[in-house]
């Protein structure tokens, strides 16, 4: 495996457990992990480091809006953020809240957010992320979880904040708006005891206070960022500052190795949510590069034109924002006349040839590159040379269409909250590696770990089995959850419950998840993550959610088709109805049916594996309905809820 080094011998199971395959770590590492530059002990670090070497670089931009439209990005250099952070820390600290104390932090990505992360950062507070994505109910669980003395939070999220009270109050003392406060906010919020205070007021409560920051150990925690889980209450992931740290170093190393190391003069376009673990470290790597942030100003709908402004050199995206990214692409691709579409394809086709036998991006077609998909690269700002996928599996279609037209390097990436997000990369400028997530991040070690009640062997030929992490960069445990922390961490091996499958070469595919299995009544074992993953190789559907039960003996499926492939079929089949109407057309139906049954047997998925009967749903499963969590990972129990008197007439249909 030339990307990979082995550090350990695989072994048969033991006292009823099960095999476990080599332990690997990246080849970038073959010569030990690389160490954190002297002196970098803490997040604080990174920053204070960034401001002494880069005073007067760009570091954090918004988009100043004149007569209600959007214009250029205005930029604070890391000296001018630098004394914003001191102030607000002297305000945080007059509030009385000292070192270990929890600070929340609640609304889309803005310099506030990071401004108030780092404060935190300065004097050893617990930055916390109350989820913009989720409602009142979590947001209430997590302050009253974590004890969150004081709330950052974005001027139209204080409305739901509010509804927190007065359980909230146990524990919240203070509340600071990124923007203003209302006389009606003031008054609520007072009634209950509670201080409130604008940012620009916030900045001059603790102007007089006298300033000694507190040593930072490597072992602290820094931030506690509750995960979505797909069932129960959302798990404080407890991240310590070494996690950060030996993430920021492992990743600075890969980039450096295949020669894309970041540097001052780089751009970022903040607009994943910093709730999450994959945007908080690509944005401290940044800063620990000195290199510029600068934020979207909250519609998706004009993303593009954030980056356009912008100019962003890497952009990092979910899954769901390349695949409208790529629908957008093809929707113009076949709106243009006949020529335009044959010379698209033909470039498409010769670049993406010279790719696959192993030549770089940049030299499979230069002349291609300029006369044909210089528009694309346009459409990302013209400056973007790493384009990096996260959070969940992108379409193997989708990334190797990318990789051709975009004029920069797709990446696909996986880790866990757990795991500080990166744990594995695609390298650029190796075709072998779509559809898989790479090698590991040069900063842990690796090993598949059997999972025989799903037929996955570690030591078999083709090595599967449940993807284990051993590192620096693992979690230190769920907050007040020890059993949850003691399920999940054996042996100083954390489990990650996703199935993956080793390639010859040592790059890994997700392949399954370990819980989404469950037993039909003819007592056949079915995978669904594994099935989805398959079903959703049919151009013709978005998304997918399998589901079977041990009373029947086979399955169904709830479809988000996709549009505009469903209204061409329509128009060649002579059907003139509208996309709702469309879904509930019993001949859309069977050919849909027949799409996946042609996938089923191209597969030569089992017989009970095959789906019996689909349910079409023109609204895509979404997050407002609780049916996905914000990485878009489905949530079974809900969707469940959410359809269950869909699947019981399928089901009763179908006999």
């Amino acid at each position: 495996m030339k990307h990979l080094v082995e550090v350990e011998e695989g072994r048969e199971g033991s006292d009823g457990g099960p095999s476990v395959g080599p332990v690997y770590r990246s080849v970038f590492a073959k010569d030990g992990f690389p160490p954190p530059n002297p002196g970098l002990e803490s997040c604080w670090d990174v920053f204070r480091m960034s401001v002494e070497r880069n005073p007067k670089n760009r570091m954090l931009g918004r988009r100043e809006f004149i007569d209600g439209k959007a214009g250029k990005y205005i930029w604070l250099t890391y000296q001018e953020v630098y004394d914003i952070v001191m102030k607000v820390g002297a305000s945080i600290l007059y509030c009385g809240v000292k070192q270990g104390g929890r600070c929340g932090i609640y609304g889309a990505n803005c310099p506030e957010w990071v401004i108030a992360m780092e404060a935190c950062n300065a004097h050893g507070i617990y930055c916390v992320p109350l989820y913009d994505t989720l409602g009142a109910g979590a947001v209430e669980f997590i302050i009253c979880h974590a004890e969150i003395q004081i709330a950052f939070v974005e001027e139209k999220k204080i409305v739901e904040l509010l509804k927190t009270l007065p359980n909230s109050t146990k524990f919240l003392k203070t509340i600071v708006s990124f923007g203003k406060v209302s006389h009606e906010q003031r008054e609520e919020v007072e009634k209950f005891g509670l201080a409130i205070y604008s940012w620009e007021e916030f900045l001059l409560v603790g102007e007089n206070q006298q300033l000694d920051l507190p040593v930072h150990e490597k072992q602290d925690i820094c931030t506690i960022m509750y995960t979505s889980g797909t069932t129960g209450d959302p798990k404080g992931v407890m991240i310590s500052n070494e996690s950060i740290i030996t993430l920021i170093v492992g990743v600075d190393w890969l980039l450096h190795c295949v020669k894309q190391q970041l540097n001052d003069r780089d751009v970022y376009l903040s607009y994943l949510p910093l709730a999450h673990s994959f945007d908080r470290v690509i944005e401290e790597l940044f800063i620990f590069h000195g290199a510029s942030i600068g934020f979207w100003h909250g519609d998706v709908k004009l993303l593009v034109e954030d980056i356009g402004e912008l100019k962003p050199t890497v952009f990092c995206a979910v899954p769901r924002v390349l695949d409208r990214i790529y629908s957008g692409l093809q929707d113009k691709i076949s709106s243009g006349g006949f020529l335009k579409q044959a010379l698209f394809h033909f470039a498409y086709k010769y670049k993406l040839h010279n790719m696959k036998r192993g030549s770089k991006h940049d030299e499979a077609s230069p002349v291609f590159d300029k006369i044909v998909f210089n528009k694309v690269k346009q459409a990302f700002g013209g400056n973007v040379r790493l384009i990096l996928s996260g959070a969940a599996p992108l379409a193997t279609h989708v990334e190797a269409f990318l990789r051709v037209v975009t004029c920069a390097h797709v990446l696909q990436g996986y880790g866990l909250t757990e795991t500080c997000a990166g744990t594995f990369v695609s390298l650029p400028n190796d075709f072998a590696m779509v559809g898989t997530v790479g090698p590991p991040v040069p900063n842990v070690d690796v090993r598949l770990e059997s999972v025989p009640e799903m037929g996955y062997d570690a030591l078999s030929s083709i090595p599967r089995g449940e993807i284990c992490i051993r590192g620096k960069t693992l979690f230190s445990g769920y907050y007040k959850r020890e059993d949850l922390t003691n399920e999940v961490m054996i042996d100083g091996w954390f489990h990650t419950g996703d199935i993956g499958e080793w390639q010859p070469d040592g790059n890994l595919k997700i392949i399954d998840r370990k819980k989404n299995i469950f037993k039909l009544s003819q007592g056949e074992y079915v995978a669904a993550e594994n099935l989805e993953n398959i079903y959703g190789l049919v151009p013709d559907i978005d998304f997918i959610w399998i589901y079977g039960n041990s009373f029947e003996s086979f399955l169904v499926a709830i479809v988000n088709p996709n549009k505009q492939a469903l209204e061409n079929w329509a128009g060649e089949n002579g059907i003139s109805e509208d996309f709702p109407a469309l879904c509930e057309n019993p001949k859309a139906k069977e050919y849909i049916l027949g799409e996946l049954t042609k996938i089923a047997k191209a597969k030569k998925l089992k017989g009970f594996e095959f789906i019996k009967a689909v349910h079409l749903d023109p609204v895509p499963f979404d997050m407002e309905r609780d049916l996905l969590t914000p990485t878009y990972k489905k949530k079974r129990p809900q969707l469940l809820k959410y359809y269950q008197t869909v699947i019981n007439s399928l089901y009763k249909s179908t006999k």
